[in-house]
């Protein structure tokens, strides 16, 4: 598989196949990195894509920058990466996992892409950090007086964050959308991405017994064979 390390002002970037007119933005989750988008590079570079993966903030070659991963960084390198691609590819489509694909909802709602493919995506932040709260056993009033709480359960709570996702709920979204979602997805329930697909006619497979991450040779499998159906030609 060709690949080029590039920077796209201070975004490590990985870029996969040979030069065409077509790329994917690759848009990793939590614990991710830019070199994940090679193996779905394996698939659609076949069928003529070029794929392009980035490290988001303290991720990959970024894990001890001084940037966060927050909304309100990611959502501004988001809009420069699209900068970077409309000036080097003619068709555009989305590739993203989980929060990454939250974030690329937030960066890219007025944005031409061809196609998202979604693989456990974060639909309802609002309702995720809820939750989160919940498990945590931590009141709102709480949060807001202490605005970052650390949880036991390996996330930070952040007041600033919550407002931020109350503030900015998905309105609007293009079809096209593609959702793959496992039955046992313990951070998005299946009624909110039932209710996503319908709202803006995404197309949703489930796979039972599916984790939120994909990361067993069986859900590998059912992962890959997912993307070589639905990916572009």
């Amino acid at each position: 598989m060709e690949k080029c390390k590039i920077n796209i002002e201070n975004i490590p970037a990985a870029l996969y196949g040979h030069s065409s007119d077509r790329v994917y933005l690759f848009v990793h989750g939590q614990g991710g990195n830019k070199e994940e988008a090679q193996s779905f590079a394996e698939i659609v570079a076949k069928k003529g894509w070029q794929v392009l993966g980035i490290d988001l903030p303290e991720h990959g070659e970024r894990k001890t920058a001084a940037e966060w991963l927050v909304p309100w960084v990611v959502l501004p390198e988001l809009q420069t990466v699209w900068r970077y691609l409309e000036t080097h590819w003619e068709r555009i489509a989305l590739r993203a996992n989980s929060i990454g694909a939250w974030f690329s909802m937030l960066a890219f709602q007025e944005q031409p892409l061809e196609q998202s493919l979604f693989v456990s995506p974060i639909l309802d932040m609002e309702g995720l950090i809820k939750n989160m709260m919940q498990w945590a056993g931590v009141t709102a009033e709480r949060l807001a007086a202490e605005k970052t709480i650390q949880t036991t359960f390996g996330q930070t709570l952040s007041w600033e964050y919550f407002v931020y996702a109350q503030q900015h709920p998905i309105t609007q979204w293009h079809d096209g959308t593609k959702i793959l979602y496992g039955s046992e997805d313990n951070l998005t329930e299946r009624g909110i991405v039932d209710a996503f697909a319908n709202r803006f006619e995404c197309d949703l497979k489930v796979m039972d017994h599916g984790e939120h991450w994909f990361h067993t040779e069986a859900q590998l499998a059912f992962l890959r064979e997912w993307e070589q159906q639905n990916s572009l030609i």
